[in-house]
């Protein structure tokens, strides 16, 4: 699975029109100071690593991207296959996701309350953390880095049309958009709308059109042609 993330998303809280969406204020376990004295104790140790030649950075890049693209999403991509194919787990994941994700063996710590919400035609769901980075890693893996920046965590609630567009995707301007803010006791997994064309298949290949950014909201899932 591919997704390709936007060049750049500029740090800027317009105040265009946008759909109503859904938002509680909530207090996070950690905010920004907490993760970026975190992240600067990271780097350091990272960098006194590399200096005495235990860690190559190259290899390094490269294993979290394995993480952060592939081998977390997988799981997610098997849950939204699922819920596609089976009618019966689909109102499972609705009314209880955290208890439906499990039977498939996907539970631990960031996925112990899980919410999912679904796509359909004229609803397009899209979630955020706007304090910090909450994710949920059981069906996801790794954050991306733009999920945890400020520019994507203000304009998502903001102006989330133009924040998706970046990423490529035109939602129909009569489509409500939907937007969720992920808390240290809630996360939210987005069920994207099937892509036509694929009555028959089997759940690994209906996975293979689902991406990481399709779950998080900001994309749609792959069509059958761009998968191939």
């Amino acid at each position: 699975m591919h997704d390709d993330d936007p060049p750049f998303i500029p740090d800027a809280r317009r105040s265009h029109d946008h759909d109503d969406h859904d938002h509680d204020d909530h207090d996070h376990h950690r905010h920004d100071g907490d993760v970026s004295h975190i992240e600067a104790r990271v780097r350091a140790l990272e960098e006194i690593l590399t200096q005495k030649g235990y860690v190559d950075l190259a290899a390094l890049d490269r294993l979290v991207e394995t993480y952060e693209r592939r081998i977390g999403p997988r799981n997610g991509a098997h849950v939204i296959a699922r819920a596609w194919t089976d009618p019966d787990y689909c109102e499972r994941l609705r009314t209880d996701a955290t208890r439906a994700i499990a039977e498939l063996g996907y539970s631990g710590r960031q996925g112990e309350h899980m919410i999912a919400v679904f796509n359909a035609p004229g609803i397009h769901n899209l979630v955020v953390c706007t304090l910090c980075s909450c994710y949920p890693w059981p069906v996801l893996g790794l954050p991306p880095v733009w999920y945890k920046s400020a520019p994507y965590r203000s304009r998502a609630v903001i102006d989330p049309r133009s924040v998706l567009a970046e990423f490529g995707f035109l939602p129909a301007l009569d489509t409500q958009i939907r937007v969720w803010d992920s808390t240290a006791e809630i996360r939210y997994l987005v069920v994207p709308e099937r892509p036509p064309a694929t009555e028959g298949w089997s759940e690994d290949q209906l996975a293979s059109l689902v991406t990481r950014n399709s779950m998080i909201g900001v994309s749609p899932a792959l069509s059958p042609e761009a998968a191939s």
